[in-house]
């Protein structure tokens, strides 16, 4: 049984885009592994994105119309409500969890599409990554968690390391190559965390949210909340996720 691989499942790769997959030291996460549980736990801000950090900031995906990424805030004018650092999408366009009403599927003219859920989308990875290079000394050497419970790969031979709720598979490269999982086909996901040697920020997103969440230093949250790209809050390492 110790060899049996899902027939629908390909075999881990080596390489996951240009992340060279780490199958001997995971020493780089054991920061995450070690953290502290009550500052670090499932559904919260900390156990998404590491305890530690001065601040927070969360980023929201963006809806889409037309394949066009719209604002949470545009969809909230709509349904004239109010986009808080807390506000959960179906909540905000009067849903439950599951995404059921009985009004029908998105708002003609508004939007057409649900914030993709799970980690970081390319589009909105592409707007972090010069912010978050700004405030590192190591974004050429950087650190990534991927869960290995996405299904097109077999990582069940492929070490991992623990976060609250998830085990990652640890990936090495650049900042840059953050993105380069969407060279393999329009189904990779990005990897759910990243960190830079200094440990100057980490990343975290989840397969389960419509947000990306950064810890890091008050002037890098600064700058991600005056970043006119991106639609972001300030949040507590103690707030829950959505």
């Amino acid at each position: 049984m110790d060899n049996y691989r899902p027939v629908d499942r390909d075999p881990a790769p080596e390489w996951y885009g240009r992340l060279r997959v780490q199958t001997v030291d995971l020493g780089p996460a054991r920061w995450l592994t070690e953290r502290v549980p009550e500052h670090g736990n499932f559904g919260t801000v900390a156990g998404v994105a590491a305890p530690g950090f001065a601040a927070y900031a969360r980023v929201l995906h963006p809806a889409s119309l037309s394949e066009r990424p719209v604002r949470w805030t545009a969809v909230a004018a709509a349904y004239q409500r109010e986009v808080t650092p807390g506000t959960d999408w179906h909540e905000l366009i009067g849903m439950d969890r599951d995404y059921h009403n009985t009004a029908g599927y998105g708002l003609p003219g508004v939007w057409d599409e649900h914030p993709t859920e799970g980690p970081t989308p390319p589009a909105v990875a592409q707007s972090l990554i010069p912010i978050l290079a700004r405030h590192t000394r190591t974004s050429e050497r950087c650190w990534f968690g991927l869960w290995s419970g996405y299904g097109r790969w077999d990582f069940g031979q492929v070490p991992s390391f623990e976060t609250p709720g998830r085990d990652e598979v640890l990936l090495a490269g650049t900042l840059a190559d953050a993105v380069s999982p969407v060279s393999l086909d329009e189904f990779a996901e990005l990897p759910d965390l990243w960190w830079p040697q200094d440990r100057a920020w980490c990343l975290g997103g989840d397969v389960d949210l419509v947000s990306t969440y950064v810890g890091g230093h008050q002037a890098l949250i600064a700058d991600l909340l005056a970043a006119p790209e991106l639609e972001t809050h300030p949040v507590a390492h103690c707030d829950g996720v959505g």
